[in-house]
């Protein structure tokens, strides 16, 4: 595939997974009666299908499968700024694709209804446990900020070859522990907007903050890590199409 066509083709294919996956396993198996996986279960799929991507196609396109992410590393020097637009566009399209298919099984159960909230993040009333606006922006910034520090640090080029997946997939389990409770845990706008577009109303009235404080996470976490630890390293971006070809 030409240009950069198998990048954006990858982050849509791994943004899919991330969502299909992730709010999959909220939304089919976290509740199912004596076997539900819960809360514990839903926080380790979303680390497996990060760490999963992360092998398949970490070489195409460096595995981002997040707008936040792609921001975060391009403010940490780390990813081309001309491919932000690109790569954010991709992930949000696989969202909505993962989000479509997760649609379609889930309304195939007699009871399924959208009112049970489809896995959209939410704040105040909407929140699972009811944390207030300005808590779970807090929370949603904290976490996503410290998510690009490790994966700051983890393909970083000093760091250990070949485990960086592992942590950036425990790391996001972390934060699912740490977030389901307050936000339903977003870290990741493409991830809130394809659910979101599904449960409408309320979800869609929201959604701004699982834009904003992610992305401004994001940002600081790729500063902050730029800052304590300013050496050259390579951009997280896969191998080009011609670099496979030589």
């Amino acid at each position: 595939m030409n240009g950069n066509g198998d990048k954006l083709v990858a982050e849509a294919i791994g943004t899919f997974w991330l969502t299909f996956g992730g709010c999959g396993s909220a939304v089919i198996a976290a509740g199912v009666p004596d076997v539900g996986i819960g809360m514990l279960g839903v926080s380790l799929a979303f680390g497996l299908t990060v760490l999963t991507m992360a092998y398949a196609i970490g070489h195409i396109s460096g595995c981002h499968l997040n707008p936040a992410v792609t921001v975060g590393l391009a403010c940490g020097g780390r990813f081309p700024a001309g491919l932000i637009g690109p790569y954010i566009l991709a992930q949000v399209v696989g969202a909505i694709v993962g989000a479509a298919v997760l649609y379609a099984i889930a309304s195939g159960a007699p009871d399924f209804s959208l009112a049970g909230g489809f896995a959209a993040n939410g704040y105040a009333e909407h929140s699972p446990g009811k944390y207030s606006l300005g808590a779970c922006l807090l929370t949603e910034f904290v976490l996503t900020m410290m998510f690009l520090f490790v994966i700051m640090g983890a393909t970083h080029g000093k760091a250990p070859a070949g485990f960086a997946p592992i942590a950036i997939g425990l790391a996001l389990t972390l934060i699912h522990l740490i977030g389901i409770h307050v936000t339903n845990t977003s870290v990741n706008p493409a991830r809130s907007t394809g659910p979101a577009l599904f449960v409408g109303g309320w979800a869609l009235a929201q959604l701004w903050l699982f834009w904003v404080a992610p992305l401004l996470g994001g940002a600081a976490g790729g500063f902050l890590y730029r800052w304590l630890s300013p050496e050259p390293a390579g951009d997280v971006v896969g191998q080009s199409a011609l670099a496979k070809k030589a």
